[in-house]
């Protein structure tokens, strides 16, 4: 199906303009109807095109899921303050402000597709980041250890990503965003600690 140009003539869409019309309608009705309501025929037709279309790139229903998602989830930037307290507020702030609503609105849209696939919200977020991307808490652990502010040893993913998913936990249970003082309390009584540091060692920047 095509559009139309300025001057009224008709225009097909192709390549990644269509590609990103599709996937633009598909996440309005991901919103709008959630994932019972994420259909090739609501998605042709919200997109001006048809379902053939659809299929031809995207033979099942979750290759198009996954692809809407990909688009709209893009990677946290890492902060590099030289604080490994810092650098974990602000990532937490921000994951707080960017993330809070579309972690909140993809649990309850895509609740369908979690049971219907036996998955969860972390087997999503694996399929999303690229292979080789280090994940962002672990990343600031690793410059921590490099500047010498931590001791270089082992440390297991659920302590390394704990004030992630403490957050995330606290998003879910209000479904709304979390409020500063825990952000700073699950840094300073939680996760520095479990490092082996004193919040007071490192409250500059606070």
């Amino acid at each position: 199906m095509s559009n139309r140009d300025e001057e009224g003539a008709p225009t097909r869409r192709r390549g990644a303009a269509l590609e990103n019309a599709i996937t633009g309608a598909a996440w309005d009705v991901l919103l709008e109807h959630g994932y019972n309501g994420f259909t090739y025929e609501a998605i042709a037709a919200r997109a001006g095109t048809s379902k053939p279309v659809l299929y031809r790139r995207w033979p099942q229903r979750e290759d198009l899921l996954i692809a809407t998602l990909t688009r709209y989830w893009r990677p946290l930037g890492i902060p590099d303050t030289g604080s490994l307290r810092q650098d974990a507020l602000t990532l937490l702030r921000t994951v707080n402000a960017e993330r809070g609503s579309t972690v909140i609105l993809l649990r309850i849209h895509l609740a369908d597709y979690f049971r219907e696939t036996g998955t969860d919200f972390s087997d999503l977020r694996d399929r999303l980041l690229p292979a080789d991307r280090t994940p962002p808490f672990a990343q600031l652990v690793d410059r921590a250890a490099a500047r010498g502010e931590l001791t270089d040893v082992p440390r297991s993913a659920r302590v390394v990503n704990l004030p992630f998913d403490l957050v995330r936990h606290d998003m879910l249970m209000t479904m709304g965003a979390v409020p500063d003082e825990t952000i700073v309390d699950i840094v300073d009584t939680v996760w520095l600690p479990l490092l082996g540091l004193s919040p007071h060692a490192t409250h500059a920047g606070h």
